[in-house]
């Protein structure tokens, strides 16, 4: 009796050590894969890597899944492919696990790609899942299983036969919507039924700002030219602008799309510079996107630190063009921008506006501290 029971003590001992070296093993292959950067170094490792990690077998996908939270965009990449090797080859064997998964998708803290990532497999062995879980997503951080929860009350919606269900339901949908083809589509949906939407509170568009200008920007030379509210705030000050004294003036915009337009709201000018800033009192710090749309060249400073620029002009102008993550403080919040234009004379260049926004991971619009 005492002899087996050591033997079986030993087995156990070893089986965990077994494990612990595995586990040990994988995450050394993981952090290989999380090396990889955009210049090509680390590319032929990852994939071997991947192909060891594939040759461990399931046990590896859901550290693989953790692995993204704080992966960069390149290693995601490659760890979804490893995950997606892993899975593929653990579906076909009938190991992959439903519990696992679904554990992960669970968990709002991970990664928002990771969980829809770990949710498109859980349906792979789970046929159930989708019709239990999506319709607890629709506050969900992650935005493409938030869009997959709006899309089903939108759906049911839709199959309502009175008009007060099809409100009631386009309103439910509407509290999840991030995306605009699903919030034009709930819109357009409400106003058949004499109802509104109000677009600039419900994507959190930034509408009234402080306008200095304009600045000389003759043969687009200004953009790293540094005029005085890139050195310091006063909206008091008076200074000298490309066509004379040029104070701050305060501009409120009605647009319904949350557009700020400097060419109607100022005047338009050619070869010209504005600086634009507003105030964001935020209920608490958090990590955010600041997402902007401008034909225009443009700077963003958030709380005086310059966070992003881009000199380009005339390119188009489109929601959530541009996407900048970044963060802001409890309490008052300052952003300043400034917005070049050019001097071509095409009708199709003299748009001279922007858009702003701020929004959380998932792409739900930010909503100031009362």
């Amino acid at each position: 009796m005492n002899s087996l029971f050591q033997a079986v003590s030993v087995l156990t001992i070893l089986a965990a050590f077994s494990v612990s070296l595995l586990a040990a093993d994988s995450a050394k292959l993981i952090e290989t894969i999380q090396a990889v950067n955009k210049k090509g170094a680390g590319h032929a490792e990852a994939v071997k890597a991947v192909q060891q990690l594939q040759a461990m077998g399931a046990s590896t996908a859901i550290p693989i899944l953790k692995a993204m939270d704080n992966a960069n965009p390149l290693a995601s990449n490659w760890l979804q492919g490893a995950f997606e090797s892993v899975a593929d080859q653990a579906l076909r064997a009938n190991e992959l696990s439903a519990k696992d998964l679904e554990g992960f998708v669970l968990d709002r803290t991970h990664n928002g790609r990771a969980r829809k990532l770990a949710f498109d497999w859980l349906t792979k062995v789970d046929k159930t899942a989708e019709e239990r879980m999506i319709p607890n997503m629709l506050d969900d951080p992650s935005s493409p299983l938030r869009r997959e929860a709006v899309a089903q009350v939108i759906q049911t919606a839709e199959k309502a036969k009175s008009d007060d269900e099809k409100e009631f339901l386009y309103r439910k949908a509407l509290t999840g919507a991030v995306d605009r083809d699903q919030v034009d589509k709930i819109a357009s949906s409400l106003k058949k039924l004499g109802q509104t939407v109000d677009l600039v509170e419900q994507f959190g568009f930034l509408t009234a700002w402080h306008v200095i200008g304009p600045f000389d920007n003759t043969d687009m030379k200004a953009f790293n030219v540094a005029y005085p509210p890139e050195k310091e705030i006063d909206l008091k000050a008076t200074y000298d602008g490309k066509a004379g004294k040029v104070e701050w003036k305060q501009y409120l915009s009605d647009a319904k799309d949350g557009e700020f337009d400097l060419a109607e709201l100022t005047e338009p000018h050619k070869g010209a510079i504005d600086y634009a800033i507003t105030e964001f009192n935020s209920p608490s710090g958090q990590e955010v996107e600041f997402r902007l749309a401008t034909a225009n060249a443009w700077k963003l400073w958030v709380n005086g630190e310059l966070v992003f620029a881009r000199e380009e002009y005339h390119r188009g102008m489109r929601f959530d063009q541009y996407i900048v993550r970044g963060s802001i403080k409890e309490g008052k919040n300052t952003f300043l921008l400034k917005v070049c234009q050019n001097e071509q004379d095409q009708d199709w260049a003299q748009r001279w506006a922007f858009q702003f926004r701020i929004v959380d991971e998932s792409g739900r619009a930010v909503t100031q501290a009362e």
